[in-house]
């Protein structure tokens, strides 16, 4: 296509649709086109070209919000220094040999990276920086099309060679070159793709959906840190589903993610019209239904988007493949899947590079989840309860999201019944909470007292008293300090009588 630049404050040139997004971008713009231009004119005036370039410019199109300001300029890096010098309050450097420089002025972030016009070498995995002299070859290797326009400083002339604009009114996701040679660029972007799919709603064009099933094995040279943090993304976003569902067409998700289309295979034991798969997805988007407002607060408060709970509801029921067993009377059970299902996440979230506390929360989380269906309509002592909420522990919360999620039944009354039963055991934890202080629930004795009244040096034995005492605790409320002595002393003669 041909350069097509444009006056996004007043343009007649474009379709009606374009012209409308062109107006939503000045207007979301507007605030920032006083620094813009200003940052433009220094850049001019030392003989640079500067421009406004990527996700800046597709979120002001849709008048979304975006964290920073990413530029693009024909200056290397040390020039683009010498231009800040006295303009910026703080520079720093974010990758000089990828040409780009951090800078702040005022509450604004900016990022301001040199031309890349790179060459790619087909049997390389990685691609040769090579830095341009023009915004065109610079557009052109950017990921996709609707990342691929820009605002030229200090005119504010609009250019969008790759027809973006076209495509985010279509909602639809093209490369500005092949997507072959957009994916050995960075096989991540194919990754990027899914992920605009749930973040912005992009349905993948045909020529991206194939090459990224075609090419769906070069995603194993990425490293696992830069793929979890493309996954959290996709994961923290609006639309999580569509996102996954793209992943797994293409591949791509057999290989960052096996477990995931894995359940396709497996028939859920509670309805057979759907497969565990679906019923995973389904859970997910509960889920997210039943996250609290940002800044919510509460002891049970989860507010959104939340990883863990996501995580959890994605993965809760991964066990199932490895634990189904067809039973003789023609059913279909999954035994344990919970803690098998666990021990899954956890390899697979260590393999993803994810921080020890997420691993875990995750993990506990999947070994909880089945634990509300031994409540029955009611029949669990306080003991029980009180178990529930200290297995929990800061879990809680999420817990009742994703055990409440978890019902995906289309009965109605069975679904019903679920939920009440539910609300009954929260009611009688709230009211455990208001009697008792369950997060601070310790045995009456401490390990000293416990030493002492045993005449015992601190070991295991010390250990074993003491979670009997706390067993105890759970089980029978709080005794008193005598009645626990009591206790004790009965415990530690069984235990010498062994």
């Amino acid at each position: 296509m041909s350069d097509r630049a444009h006056d996004p404050l007043a343009d007649d040139a474009v379709t009606p649709p374009g012209a409308e997004l062109l107006a939503r971008a000045a207007a979301h713009l507007a605030p920032e086109l006083p620094l813009l231009t200003e940052l433009g004119a220094r850049f001019a005036a030392a003989g640079h070209e500067l421009a406004l370039v990527g996700g800046p410019v597709r979120d002001a199109v849709l008048g979304r919000v975006s964290p920073d300001l990413d530029l693009t300029t024909s200056a290397r890096p040390e020039q683009i220094e010498e231009v800040l010098t006295g303009w910026a309050e703080h520079t720093w450097d974010l990758g000089r040999a990828f040409g780009t420089i951090g800078a702040r002025r005022g509450d604004r972030t900016l990022e301001i990276t040199t031309y890349r016009a790179d060459a790619y070498d087909p049997d390389s995995r990685k691609p040769v920086v090579a830095f341009g002299d023009n915004l065109e070859d610079d557009l052109v290797r950017r990921d996709f099309t609707v990342n691929a326009m820009a605002l030229r400083l200090p005119q504010v002339h609009f250019v969008d060679r790759h027809d973006g604009l076209g495509d985010l009114a279509a909602g639809v996701l093209r490369t500005p070159h092949t997507p072959q040679v957009s994916f050995s660029d960075d096989p991540l972007r194919m990754m990027r793709a899914a992920r605009f799919a749930s973040q912005l709603g992009l349905r993948l064009a045909p020529d991206v959906r194939s090459a990224m099933a075609d090419m769906a094995g070069r995603i194993e040279i990425v490293s696992a840190e830069r793929i979890r943090e493309e996954l959290n993304r996709l994961l923290l976003s609006d639309d999580p589903r569509a996102g996954l569902e793209v992943l797994v067409d293409t591949g791509l998700a057999a290989i960052v993610l096996p477990e995931l289309p894995a359940l396709q295979l497996e028939v859920d034991e509670h309805h057979r019209h759907k497969d565990v798969y679906e019923h995973s997805l389904i859970v997910l988007e509960q889920a997210i239904a039943l996250e609290a407002p940002v800044g919510a607060d509460g002891p049970d408060a989860v507010p959104g988007p939340d990883l863990v709970l996501r995580l959890a509801a994605l993965l809760h029921d991964i066990g199932k493949p490895a634990t189904r067993r067809f039973e003789p009377r023609g059913g279909v059970s999954f035994h344990h899947h919970e803690v098998v299902g666990a021990k899954l996440a956890r390899a697979r979230l260590r393999a993803l590079r994810y921080d020890k506390d997420t691993t875990r929360s995750v993990c506990r989380l999947i070994e909880l989840h089945l634990r509300f269906h031994g409540y029955g309509t009611g029949e669990w002592t306080d003991s029980a309860v009180r178990r529930y909420i200290t297995d929990a522990g800061p879990l809680l919360g999420r817990l009742h999201k994703l055990t409440r999620s978890d019902s995906t039944t289309r009965n109605r009354r069975k679904a019903a019944r679920l939920a009440a039963t539910y609300d009954d055991l929260e009611t009688r934890i709230e009211r455990l909470r208001e009697q008792e202080d369950l997060a601070a629930v310790r045995p009456e004795l401490n390990g000293n007292q416990i030493a002492e009244v045993l005449g015992i040096e601190p070991g295991p034995v010390l250990g074993r008293a003491y979670k009997h005492l706390l067993a105890v605790r759970l089980d029978q409320g709080f005794l008193g300090r005598d009645a626990a002595e009591a206790e004790l002393r009965r415990w530690w003669a069984e235990q010498q009588e062994r």
